[in-house]
């Protein structure tokens, strides 16, 4: 359960307890410290006093008696039967009259009881004011109401440059435009030529896009103004506007400069008639596109800003004169994530043999920063392992730590299940292994992992692919398939391990149908939409509930097409999955080659010696 904080109270609130506070402090201690103390004393004490003639006045009551010496001090005690007494007082002529403790001046008193509180207040109340403007973000002066929170770079504090970005090249091909500008403002202006205001990075996270806008400061030496959209919004009404003034205003007095917003997405949404919408964040971007219009393009104030939802962003942001460019930062290819792998090696010690072909092979859709943190668990397993340089097989685990989890080398699963998921992975790799349109196997194994995975069947392309064919597609769905029809041919029942391969296979069948037209009852209609592609792309029917009834009965099809082509394969290689999972049983990880060595038949062995012949 969720706990629910109260209303935030007002600055006004804070004053009047301040007020009340002081107020009780006037009316109790102020008194008390404005008088002298009053001493408690026992009769003997008095009656000394007497005798030695210090006593100057006293007042008698009912049960104590308080008297006053000649040296100003004034002290109380309890009141005896003494019918002598009054005659004695007398006798030393001691005054009979009201005792009081002494007053400060008139002057002092009114300090202490209205100038001294005065001060107080106005003290607590601007504590109170600088503690509450700090915790909503208005920085170390309470009356920095409007001032913007961008961290401000030079070249020498960011440290990039393009040679540390990789994977990029059309982005930073893109970019080196306005490094060029930045340098040669000259070369532009002659020829009439006005740089764009903004340039707009767009592409799915960790891809590099704020990476991007340091390097492009860096190169071109220039002051670099960072700043995340979510800190324009504030409580306060008008507060965000006047950041994006504030910030404005730094960038031209330090131009030429680099005005970077990340997550833009956050002040620059779609404005709507909606009722009830945040008038804050809608009056910050309207600020946001008067600034950017107010621009004056020989200046060399240059906007960048990066989001991984373009598609919500506000129309009037992306026209030109505002942000004229849209860059994407797309997740790199094959060449791209292996350049990333060396560019994020500088200062690591790896060993001279390492195939970084094959990790980025076996990390395809993995974005840079998915990559860095593949060499910094590789560094952290060689460490693990007592060894002072990171091999290959260091990388290749980081690989599945990344993609399936840590092994779980302590979790204890009972030999019949163990056997069931050797049969439920030998059954897919048979299936990719005697499908053409297929990715080999690279490794199978039967330990478990963090992520939930019983075990898994690693399968890595020799090449970069970006298109998938229909027949491709299917035999995709059959290698799903492989691990079900292996527990329902060897055990007879159906498990819920291959829960994951019949939601991927699913999913796969339907976008066949839905999205990349390769059904023959529909053909090329999209019947699905795709909204945030970049943040694991939400999609949504678009079509009437007869065509959703049609569309899951061509999915049921597909899928039981799939099933059966698997069933077929693994039937005619019975003998190969008994063996195979034997193998896989003993040894728990078996490589590729390993597979297809004892996949392969005497017949086929015997042939290809002949041919190395």
């Amino acid at each position: 359960m969720k706990n629910q904080k109260g209303p935030k109270r007002s600055l006004i609130f804070y004053y009047l307890l301040s007020l009340v506070i002081l107020v009780a402090l006037n009316f109790i201690l102020f008194p008390a410290l404005s008088q002298d103390e009053i001493e408690n004393t026992d009769y003997n004490t008095f009656l000394k006093y007497l005798e030695d003639d210090k006593i100057e006045k006293v007042e008698v009551k009912n049960d104590e008696i308080a008297f006053q010496t000649k040296d100003e001090k004034v002290f109380v005690t309890g009141a005896m039967p003494d019918q002598d007494l009054t005659n004695r007082l007398r006798e030393q002529n001691v005054v009979f009259e009201r005792v009081k403790p002494k007053e400060f001046s008139p002057l002092v008193q009114f300090f202490l009881s209205w100038i001294f509180p005065m001060l107080m207040f106005i003290l607590i109340g601007q504590l109170v004011a600088r503690f509450l403007m700090r915790k909503m973000g208005g920085g170390k002066n309470a009356m920095s109401f409007g001032q913007s929170d961008a961290k401000v770079y030079v070249s020498a504090e960011s440290g990039k440059s393009f040679d540390d970005v990789a994977g990029q090249d059309e982005a930073k091909e893109a970019l080196s435009e306005i490094v060029d500008f930045l340098h040669n403002p000259e070369k532009y202006s002659e020829i009439g030529a006005i740089m764009p205001t903004g340039a707009l990075l767009v592409g799915p996270p960790g891809t590099g896009k704020t990476l991007l806008a340091q390097a492009v400061a860096g190169e071109a030496d220039v002051p670099f103004f960072s700043i995340s959209g979510s800190e324009f919004v504030e409580m306060f009404v008008g507060r965000g506007a006047a950041r994006v003034r504030d910030l404005f205003k730094q960038a031209n007095e330090k131009a030429p400069c680099i005005v970077f917003i990340d997550e833009i997405d956050t002040i620059g949404k779609k404005r709507g008639g909606n009722v009830g919408g945040n008038d804050e964040r809608e009056q910050t971007l309207n600020q946001l596109l008067t600034e950017m219009d107010g621009f004056d393009g020989s200046m060399g104030v240059v906007v960048l800003a990066a989001t991984n939802r373009p598609d919500s962003l506000d129309e009037a942001l992306l026209r030109p004169g505002r942000f004229d460019r849209r860059i994407p930062v797309e997740l790199p290819d094959l060449k791209g994530r292996e350049d990333i792998l060396k560019v994020h090696t500088k200062g690591v010690n790896m060993d001279e043999d390492i195939d970084y072909n094959l990790i980025a092979r076996a990390t395809a859709g993995t974005s840079g920063a998915d990559l860095a943190n593949i060499i910094n668990e590789g560094a952290l397993r060689a460490v693990k392992e007592g060894r002072t340089s990171v091999t290959q097989s260091d990388l290749e685990e980081s690989v599945e730590v990344v993609i399936a989890g840590y092994q779980r080398k302590n979790s204890v699963i009972s030999d019949k299940e163990k056997r069931i998921i050797a049969y439920h992975e030998i059954g897919h790799a048979l299936v990719a292994a005697e499908q053409r349109d297929s990715a080999p196997v690279h490794k199978i194994t039967i330990i478990p992992r963090t992520s939930g995975a019983l075990g898994y069947t690693m399968q890595i392309a020799e090449d970069e692919k970006v298109l998938m064919t229909k027949e491709e597609a299917f035999n995709k769905i059959a290698t799903y398939t492989g691990g079900r029809v292996a527990e329902e041919l060897i055990f007879n029942t159906k498990t819920s391990g291959a829960s994951n391969d019949i939601e991927e296979a699913t999913k796969l069948a339907k976008a066949m149908i839905t999205r990349f037209g390769m059904s023959d009852e529909f053909g090329m209609v999209a019947l699905e939409t795709v909204t945030n592609q970049y943040l694991g792309g939400d999609s949504s029917l678009a079509c009437s509930p007869e065509t959703s009834t049609k569309i899951d009965t061509e999915v049921q099809s597909i899928i039981r097409s799939a099933h059966e082509k698997a069933t077929e394969i693994i039937t005619n290689n019975i003998d190969k999955l008994h063996e195979l999972s034997q193998f896989l049983l003993e040894e728990e990880t078996i490589t590729g080659e390993q597979f297809m060595e004892i996949l392969k038949s005497e017949d086929e062995k015997e042939e290809e010696i002949d041919s190395e012949k």
